[in-house]
């Protein structure tokens, strides 16, 4: 009997939501998933530090990262419910807030995360010096569902080239497979975007070394006069070996969003806790400095897209009015 009431008691304690205690009263510890990428890209190195940093500042929070195949799969995860939380590169989050291919999400933004400017990485001693110079070339374009293909295809769009015909196009099982492949020759180019990605960071320690190709001054105008959403980043000097200059490029915004359905006090919480510690967040991870509220409310396409608890939470600290 005392066996069978034993078995009892843990079935119910497993079942029973998990519980902190503050000043001797119970606190809910609310448990969240978030969907990142595939191993060895931005995303999961960005949320595996996001989840360390919010579970230890907040101790009713408990944030699982979970490698998926990234923005493309992201999306419909959370429509589904199957995640709380999950990484979105800028155009996926563009195509599925406009309804473009398909219906509108109704899905929120908890917070904007890093810029992406993009641009490709060669071996120092390649040959290939412009955009141009890649056409016809074998060229890496990111993971398949990730979110830098997207991108590329943009860009590229904007030149009047078409990634899967004017270029041998590779898409990734993974995206830590790229940067081997500059390496050993069987890619050209690896295209990727971000400051302090780790594909590029990769190539550029490699033994070879690394040269950076970004669209140029008249190209960038080119691109943005058909796809305005794109927008001008830098690259500062120093973000990976040896890259003495800043980089100038264009690209867009990543962002965590949610399900539609995250209850307005648990965003409100998440914001809470995530931007009291954004200076340790910036410490742990260079990239992490761009999240920040202001950068958020800048790089949201529309303010109504923000999470309602996340702007309760601007309100409160005058980010907006």
């Amino acid at each position: 009997m005392r066996f069978a009431i034993t078995i009892l008691l843990g079935a119910a304690l497993l079942a029973s939501p998990a519980t902190a205690q503050t000043g001797g009263k119970a606190i809910p510890t609310t448990t969240l998933s978030l969907g990142t990428a595939t191993p060895g890209g931005g995303f999961p190195l960005y949320g595996n530090a996001f989840a360390e940093v919010m579970n230890a500042a907040d101790p009713h929070i408990t944030i699982a990262p979970r490698n998926t195949k990234g923005s493309n799969e992201n999306i419909p995860l959370l429509e589904k419910g199957e995640l709380d939380l999950a990484l979105v590169a800028g155009e996926p989050a563009y195509e599925a807030f406009a309804g473009i291919g398909r219906a509108p999400v109704r899905l929120k933004i908890l917070t904007a995360i890093y810029s992406n400017p993009g641009m490709f990485v060669v071996r120092a001693d390649s040959p290939y010096k412009t955009i141009r110079d890649l056409v016809g070339q074998p060229v890496a374009f990111g993971a398949k569902g990730s979110g830098l293909p997207i991108l590329a295809r943009y860009v590229l769009d904007g030149l009047g080239l078409k990634q899967d015909e004017d270029f041998k196009a590779i898409y990734l099982d993974r995206a830590g497979d790229g940067p081997a492949m500059v390496e050993d020759g069987r890619a050209a180019a690896l295209w990727g975007a971000g400051i302090g990605w780790p594909g590029f960071a990769a190539v550029a320690s490699s033994a070879s070394g690394a040269r950076f190709i970004a669209p140029s001054a008249e190209e960038i105008t080119r691109i943005r006069a058909k796809h305005a959403f794109l927008k001008p980043l830098t690259v500062p000097a120093g973000s990976y070996p040896k890259q003495a200059e800043p980089i100038a490029s264009l690209g867009s915004w990543s962002f965590v969003l949610t399900r539609e359905d995250l209850p307005d006090d648990v965003a409100y919480r998440l914001a809470k806790t995530l931007h009291g510690a954004e200076a340790t967040f910036c410490k742990q991870l260079a990239q992490a400095c761009e999240t920040t509220a202001a950068n958020t409310v800048a790089a949201a396409p529309k303010p109504e897209l923000i999470h309602p608890g996340v702007m309760k939470y601007f309100r409160e600290m005058g980010v907006v009015k």
